[in-house]
């Protein structure tokens, strides 16, 4: 276990339950949402609102940070804390799925990938050692392992090209623990193997013998069945360390979050809270309100009336709209903001409901109330 962090649980109710995530920069009490910092911001919040919402850590992505403005000159500004005046936990992701979905990827093999920057065309090759020291000039609390994700589940040739991904995933994995130097600095192992069950679960089983301090659900969220994947998740979970924090990458709704919160999951990161913000879709206790509709043109109520968030606590839905309608920023802002609070107090809400053993309860609602 590295150097100032520790996970313990603190309730459990079923396979849900509740814990403390302790890092260098701060505690996070689980399940927990990590709002996305791309770029090392969360685009049109400030850090100091984070705080106020709820935020207790951020996720930031290696490959776009290392393309603009690189780690060298963030670790010298102090790492992504000192960059970015966010001085709770930051987690930062190793970027192999941009690579592999963004940039002209000119070559996968064992040593690493081979692309070409959509910024300058330099061609660059990320490998397991790479993504480490990236993340290590980053500062990050928690730094991901390089993984082979496929960007779809593949049609063809399905159990192979699995198989192989999931296999090179654990040998970049072992390279990534070899290259570790940063005593306070945790490291994650990603687990892959697309629907498969059994190769799912080898891969959790064979990244627990390398000594990660946590693991993540890795190429879910790309068609499958929500019902499929919460067994999947489930499975992959029985294979994990029970003392090891939990994170499912990228999804999803908040039916997906309490999926999985229910499964055993403790983590969780995605762009849907604040990308629906910015285009005007707001996440209620009654279901999505999409904010342009005609319908709120002279609607004096707030967003959401069970929301504590500032914006609800200021601004009706006919201002909403029409700060939309005139293409003004403050309206995505405010958006932004309000979803995010929802999607802390789902889960502030879930904590709660596990520790108090009415969690299954609160699962309910939240699939009650239509959200897409």
């Amino acid at each position: 276990m590295s150097a100032g962090f520790s996970f313990e649980v603190v309730a459990r109710d079923g396979d849900a339950r509740t814990g403390r995530l302790h890092t260098p920069h701060g505690v996070v009490d689980t399940p927990a949402f990590m709002p996305v910092a791309t770029y090392g911001a969360v685009r049109g919040v400030a850090p100091g609102e984070l705080e106020q919402i709820g935020s207790q850590i951020l996720l930031s992505n290696t490959y776009h940070l290392e393309e603009r403005p690189g780690s060298e000159l963030i670790r010298g500004l102090g790492g992504l804390h000192g960059f970015s005046g966010w001085r709770g936990p930051w987690l930062t992701d190793s970027g192999g799925y941009q690579v592999t979905s963004l940039a002209n990827r000119l070559r996968l093999d064992e040593r690493g990938v081979t692309f070409e920057s959509p910024i300058d065309g330099r061609r660059r090759l990320l490998t397991p050692e790479g993504a480490i020291e990236t993340q290590e000039n980053l500062g990050s609390d928690i730094a991901m392992v390089l993984d082979e994700c496929l960007p779809k589940q593949p049609s063809d040739d399905r159990s192979l090209r699995l198989r192989s991904a999931a296999e090179r995933t654990i040998r970049w994995a072992q390279r990534s623990a070899r290259a570790r130097r940063r005593a306070d600095q945790a490291v994650f192992g990603i687990v892959q193997g697309g629907t498969d069950p059994a190769l799912r679960e080898w891969s959790a089983g064979e990244l627990g013998s390398l000594g990660f301090d946590g693991f993540a659900h890795g190429g879910l969220g790309l068609g499958e069945d929500p019902e499929q994947r919460s067994e999947l998740v489930a499975i992959t979970n029985r294979a994990f360390p029970e003392s090891a924090p939990r994170y499912l990458m990228g999804l999803g709704y908040p039916a997906d979050l309490v999926d999985a919160v229910a499964a055993g999951v403790d983590l969780f990161d995605c762009v849907i809270p604040t990308r629906h913000g910015r285009h005007g879709v707001l996440f209620t206790a009654d279901g999505v309100v999409k904010i342009r509709n005609a319908r709120f043109r002279d609607d004096p109520g707030p967003p959401d009336a069970d929301c504590d968030c500032a914006t609800c606590a200021r601004h009706s839905r006919a201002y909403l709209r029409h700060l939309f309608h005139t293409r003004e920023a403050l309206g995505a802002r405010l958006a932004t903001l309000h979803n995010l609070r929802f999607y802390m107090r789902l889960l502030e809400n879930a904590r709660a409901a596990i520790a108090e053993g009415r969690f299954a309860a609160l699962r309910l609602h939240i699939h009650d109330v239509p959200v897409r």
